[in-house]
């Protein structure tokens, strides 16, 4: 693993960094505040190459890779959560898995225009009894005629509201349990397709979390997404890679509350003195400083190991885990270096602590993330066994 960045990931990271500052943080409390999509600067990502970074140039996205999107997305996290998670769906629930598995009539269709940043998609697999249990998939896919007739309902569908197209996962063999799911790509506008709900938030309001239903909603078959029963097998490997960009998420919302932390420890007095110069103030600085390094590591090795064509299903798992678990308890300990201030909505810890709550809940549980480094390591001790 190479630690040193190259030329092209550090102009990436700076250039995230300064649209960032720029256009994102200015308007990042409002938004939060309005639980309002931020469509124009969206808008302004796709035209940096921001919402499709590892795509290759030929299909609309920038043809770097997985470790440029970790620091892009850690960058745009710094100044609004609600920024990276729309940018990170994009750029991993739904344009890596239509890269990886589509044809190339769908990636015309379905990946140039959502790598470009034209349009955005989303990644449909929750649903109200499949949550941590994604394979207890009820959704159907009915066979008929040239294509296949959709009827269920998804959940907790980020940019739902907003995508033009959705990757949804549907039982087209309710026997085959798992091998019995398959994924479709299905465009917004389809019949039967309909956006019912728009969840109101506790953090990263100002992206959508919608519910999706279908009823007797047509498909083609040329919108299935790789082969019959192969989509639970696509799901996982996606969420392998959506735990890096939720890792970065995490990482730069932690960063922000330790930088705001510290900030605030140089000019807020008491006893007469700065409080930085309290020990107990400093101890907590130094944790939160040594945690976010860890996650940083971690999350860089994950994408390294992506990048390389490497497994990295266990390195994601760990650096979402340890990233989401550090942005926790990074953004509560900024309240409390902030004091009564830090409950105060005018200071941005307090968004920073409700943006990383859902760092430990969506695309895998922190607990679920035990789980899947458990069996990862366990299955590993059996190969060598």
């Amino acid at each position: 693993m190479h630690l040193d960045l190259t030329q092209e990931q550090a102009m990436i990271q700076q250039m995230a960094r300064d649209f960032a500052e720029k256009e994102v943080r200015p308007i990042a409390q409002s938004i939060d505040r309005e639980a309002r999509f931020p469509r124009e600067t969206v808008a302004r990502m796709g035209e940096l190459g921001l919402m499709g970074i590892a795509v290759p140039e030929g299909y609309g996205g920038s043809g770097s890779d997985a470790v440029a999107y970790t620091l892009a997305v850690e960058e745009i996290a710094r100044a609004c959560a609600s920024h990276a998670v729309i940018m990170s769906v994009n750029n991993s629930l739904y344009c890596d898995p239509v890269l990886a598995h589509g044809t190339e009539e769908q990636k015309a269709r379905f990946l140039t225009p959502y790598a470009s940043g034209k349009k955005i998609g989303c990644f449909a697999l929750t649903e109200p009894e499949a949550g941590s249990d994604a394979s207890n998939q009820t959704t159907l896919a009915r066979a008929e005629g040239d294509g296949y007739v959709l009827d269920g309902r998804k959940v907790f569908v980020t940019n739902g509201r907003e995508a033009s197209a959705a990757l949804v996962f549907a039982q087209t063999d309710r026997a085959a349990g798992r091998r019995g799911i398959t994924a479709f790509l299905v465009e917004k506008g389809t019949a039967g397709f309909t956006v019912v709900k728009t969840e109101d938030k506790l953090g990263i309001r100002a992206s959508d979390t919608a519910e999706l239903l279908f009823e007797r909603c047509r498909v083609p078959a040329a919108n299935r997404l790789g082969a019959v029963g192969q989509g639970f097998k696509i799901a996982l490997a996606t969420l392998d890679g959506g735990r890096i960009g939720i890792a970065a998420q995490a990482l730069g919302i932690a960063t922000a509350a330790y930088e705001a932390a510290v900030a605030y420890a140089r000019e807020r007095k008491s006893f007469g003195v700065p409080i930085g110069q309290h020990q107990m103030v400093q101890w907590m600085l130094a944790d939160m400083a040594t945690t976010i390094e860890a996650a940083r590591l971690l999350t860089r090795r994950a994408a390294w190991r992506k990048d390389s064509g490497a497994p990295y299903g266990a390195e994601a798992a760990m650096a979402k885990l340890f990233a989401a678990e550090t942005a926790m308890r990074v953004t509560t300990d900024a309240i409390q270096v902030h004091g009564g201030y830090g409950f105060i909505k005018e200071y941005q810890v307090e968004r920073h602590f409700r943006d990383a709550k859902i760092t430990q809940i969506y695309e895998g549980t922190s607990q679920i993330q035990k789980l899947v480094i458990a069996r990862r390591l366990l299955g590993a001790v059996a190969q060598v066994a």
